[in-house]
């Protein structure tokens, strides 16, 4: 299992942490996602590392803008 923390920009209630995680939990591998409204931060676990354009353009489609990540 691999986790990557992402910096979210532009979120700022319940509805954007379910849009987010929404279009996050479709991408294939993905088994959580975290997402701590007050910090930005999005947690996701995935079966193997994800790719970057396609974790930007999930984020994109939920609404949002992504910041940058780190492995953990």
């Amino acid at each position: 299992m691999v986790q990557k923390v992402y910096d979210v920009k532009g979120m700022t209630c319940d509805h954007c942490v379910q849009a987010v995680s929404s279009e996050l939990n479709g991408l294939p591998g993905v088994g959580d996602v975290q997402v701590d409204l007050q910090s930005g931060k999005v947690t996701v676990t995935s079966d193997q590392p994800l790719d970057s354009a396609a974790v930007a353009a999930a984020v994109d489609e939920a609404g949002y803008e992504l910041g940058g990540g780190e492995s953990l």
